[in-house]
C-alpha cells in the first residue's frame, strides 16, 4: 500500500512523481472507482478558504480553493498524494451572503489535488479545490465544505505547462462523470451542507 501523504509530511520528505507522458495522457480512461464510494471514503473537510499561490487561474485556468493545514489532516492521514473527486460548497456567513447569488451556494462539484505540486515545486503539502463553477467573486476567509469521494490519478510531474492543463481538463471530466452515477449522487445532499429548504426535503 502506498504511504499516505501524512506520512511523508512525517519523515519531512517529498514523494518523487512519475513524469506525465503524452501516451499516458491519451490512455485516461474518462470514468475511475467503483460504483460508489469505498474506504476511506467519504471523507470530509472544512476550513476557512485561504489565499494561495494564486497561479491556479492565471497560469492554469483553474482557480482553486486552498484549504488550512488542519483542515486536510482527515484525508492526509488516511490518502495518497493524488487527485480527488466529489462535492464542495462555499458557505459565507449572513453578513457576506449578498455578494453570492443562489447558484454560487449549491452544493457544487469538485476536483481536488493533494500533494506537493511538484511542477512547481512546492515545499508544503496543499489541498487545493476547484469547484465547477464560475464564481464572480472570491471567497478568501469563508468556509469551504467538502466531502471527498473518490481517487481519479496520482500526483504527476509534467514536461510542460499546457500538458499539466491538459490532464487537469481530463479531471474535471472525469469528476463530473464519476459523480453521475447513484452511489455518489445522494452525497450532494449530506449532512455536512448547508441545504436550502427544497434540498432538504428532497434528501428525505
Amino acid at each position: 500500500m502506498s504511504p499516505t501523504a501524512a506520512e511523508f509530511l512525517a519523515k519531512h520528505e517529498i514523494p518523487s512523481p512519475e513524469l506525465r507522458t503524452e501516451k499516458g495522457r491519451t490512455a485516461r480512461p474518462h470514468i475511475v472507482g467503483p460504483d460508489s464510494p469505498e474506504e476511506p471514503f467519504p471523507v470530509t473537510l472544512v476550513g476557512a478558504v485561504q489565499k494561495g499561490f494564486g497561479r491556479g487561474g492565471k497560469d492554469l485556468g483553474c482557480p482553486t480553493a486552498n484549504l488550512p493545514d488542519d483542515s486536510i489532516t482527515p484525508l492526509s492521514s488516511v490518502a495518497k498524494t493524488g487527485v480527488y473527486y466529489g462535492y464542495a460548497q462555499v458557505v459565507p456567513s449572513q453578513e457576506h451572503e449578498a455578494g453570492f447569488s443562489p447558484e454560487d451556494l449549491k452544493v457544487l462539484p469538485m476536483v481536488m489535488s493533494l500533494g506537493w505540486n511538484p511542477f512547481y515545486k512546492n515545499k508544503i503539502l496543499t489541498a487545493e479545490i476547484h469547484i465547477m463553477h464560475d464564481f464572480k467573486t472570491d471567497f478568501y476567509g469563508l468556509e469551504m465544505r467538502s466531502i471527498v469521494l473518490g481517487y481519479i490519478r496520482p500526483e504527476l510531474d509534467y514536461i510542460s505547462r499546457e500538458a499539466l492543463i491538459e490532464d487537469i481538463e481530463i479531471d474535471k471530466k472525469v469528476s463530473l462523470n464519476c459523480l453521475q452515477r447513484t452511489g455518489y449522487q445522494k452525497y450532494a445532499t449530506d449532512p455536512v451542507f448547508r441545504l436550502a429548504e427544497g434540498e432538504l426535503k428532497a434528501s428525505i
